[in-house]
């Protein structure tokens, strides 16, 4: 009997730390209160009256072109093809954006990131003509 019941105290010492992590996380909204004064819950009480979902900190850029070994450069810096990037998540701001593939015209635009929505770029890359060969 008191091996049966030392290891029922052990196993609930050893499982405490892993109940911590399925505990869920809650957002603070602001103080409430109850319904009135008939009701047990009247007064504040910390959680609030509703969960706010989380808002997206990023927005999209995504790529529709049939050019997919072009190269993005994103403010000057390489940042990858078009075939590998497809859509790239990106803080809300300004950027210059260039898509470049050999051979090809030259696509630049400056455009604004905002929050959670998504940009769709069309880059036109149009095989340039080659000077004929002296």
């Amino acid at each position: 009997m008191k091996k049966v019941m030392m290891l029922c105290i052990t196993t609930a010492v050893l499982m405490a730390p892993l109940s911590a992590f399925a505990r869920p996380v809650r957002v603070v909204v602001a103080p409430a209160y109850g319904w009135g004064w008939y009701s047990p819950y009247w007064g504040p009480y910390p959680y609030g009256y509703g969960y706010y979902g989380y808002a997206p900190s990023t927005g999209a850029v995504k790529f529709d072109t049939d050019v997919k070994n072009a190269e993005v450069y994103i403010d000057g810096a390489y940042a990858g093809t078009v075939g590998k990037l497809k859509t790239m998540n990106l803080r809300p701001g300004s950027y210059d954006i260039e898509v470049r593939a050999p051979g090809r015209t030259q696509f630049d635009k400056k455009v604004y990131v905002a929050a959670g929505k998504t940009l769709h770029l069309n880059p036109e890359l149009h095989v340039q003509a080659q000077p004929p060969a002296k």
